[in-house]
Order: structure tokens, then C-alpha cells, then sequence
């Protein structure tokens, strides 16, 4: 009789490259399941390349402006009969302004324009009132001004000489306050003129020995 040959075990297939052995736990630890795992990777690790976005920065909550304390105002006095307006008249630089005034509103008319569409600086709106407020009279008189040349500088420091002299002329109460702040003072400074033989004022062409 032949001797019966024992059959070959079957042949395992070859386990594919990318399977890739996993650690076994150590003892005493519980296996994390693959999802868990993939959540307790930080975000960085994901893109090594990639910086991570930074959080948005909280919006400061607003600031609630404060509300404007009212000036005390002072009546303005009635104008003596027969008078309609009191006038002054202010020069700085170039420029050239008649103010009139009279009891009123507070209307301020600088060229048939309101003054804050005339004057667009802010300072120069500032300037032009600085009168009003050192009598605090902002709303008791009505401002009327015509003023030409020089530019819008040199027209706001002219129509401030102009209604200071106009308020002291109708409240002359009010002259000492305007006086030490200076505002009843004419401004004498001028462009200086440009000298023969120099480009300019002060300045002089480069000199050269040879």
C-alpha cells in the first residue's frame, strides 16, 4: 500500500504595505478606539505644514460718549434805538473781514454760507466761536461776515478780531476777558517779501569761490 501524504497547509496571503501593525496596549491600559484616537490628535498634526489659524480676537464693547455739559448763557443785551446792528472789522495776513451782529438765535453766516460748510477745519470752526464762548453768548447774537483774500487761515483769524471788536463795542463788560486772551490784539505777522539776488525771503543761491 502507498503511503498517504499529508495535506499542505493552506498558503497565508501577504499582508498588504500599507497595513501597518498597530501597538498592543500596555497591561492595565484600555484600548482607545481608532475614532477616539484620530480626535485626541492635535490640530497641528494633521498639516505639519500649516501654522494654525489664530482665534479672532474678542470685540471691545463700546464706549457710551458723555453727554456735553451746557454752558450757562448770558442774555444778550437789546441794541440802543435807532441801531439795527454793531459792526467790527478784523484783518489778519491778507485777509479782510465786516462782521456785524444783533441779538439773536445764534445764526452764524460766514459769505452767505453757514460757517461749519465755509470753514471745513475744525480748528478754524473752533476759532471763529472762541468769542462767543469766552462770553458765553454761543446762542444770544446773530453773526454776519464778509470776508475776502488771503486763505481760509488767515480769513478765521480775521473774522475772530472782527467779533471780538464787535462784542466789546456792544457788551463792554466783556472787553478785559477778550482782551487777555488775547483775542482783541491784531496779528502783525506777515509773509516776508522776497530780497533781489536770493530765491527767496531768507534763502540764498549756493556760493562758490571759483
Amino acid at each position: 500500500m502507498a503511503e498517504q501524504v499529508p495535506p499542505s497547509p493552506p498558503e497565508e496571503e501577504p499582508k498588504a504595505e500599507s497595513q501597518v501593525a498597530e501597538p498592543k496596549p500596555a497591561e492595565g491600559e484600555k484600548a482607545e478606539p481608532p475614532a477616539a484616537a484620530a480626535k485626541a490628535k492635535p490640530k497641528g498634526a494633521e498639516a505639519p505644514g500649516k501654522a494654525p489659524e489664530p482665534e479672532p480676537a474678542p470685540e471691545p464693547e463700546p464706549v457710551p460718549e458723555p453727554e456735553p455739559i451746557p454752558e450757562p448763557e448770558t442774555p444778550a443785551p437789546p441794541l440802543p434805538e435807532g441801531k439795527h446792528y454793531i459792526w467790527g472789522t478784523g484783518r489778519r495776513k491778507m485777509a479782510v473781514a465786516r462782521v456785524r451782529i444783533r441779538p439773536g438765535t445764534g445764526q452764524f453766516v460766514v459769505n452767505k454760507r453757514e460757517a461749519n460748510d465755509y470753514f471745513q477745519h475744525p480748528r478754524d470752526r473752533e476759532a471763529i466761536r472762541s468769542p462767543l464762548h469766552l462770553a458765553s453768548m454761543v446762542r444770544g447774537w446773530d453773526v454776519w461776515v464778509n470776508v475776502v483774500g488771503g486763505g481760509y487761515t488767515g480769513q478765521a483769524g480775521a473774522v475772530v478780531l472782527g467779533l471780538a471788536r464787535a462784542l466789546s463795542r456792544a457788551m463792554p463788560e466783556v472787553e478785559s476777558t477778550l482782551r487777555d486772551h488775547g483775542l482783541l490784539t491784531r496779528d502783525a505777522r506777515m509773509k516776508e517779501r522776497k530780497k533781489p539776488g536770493q530765491p527767496g525771503a531768507r534763502k540764498r543761491f549756493q556760493f562758490s569761490k571759483r
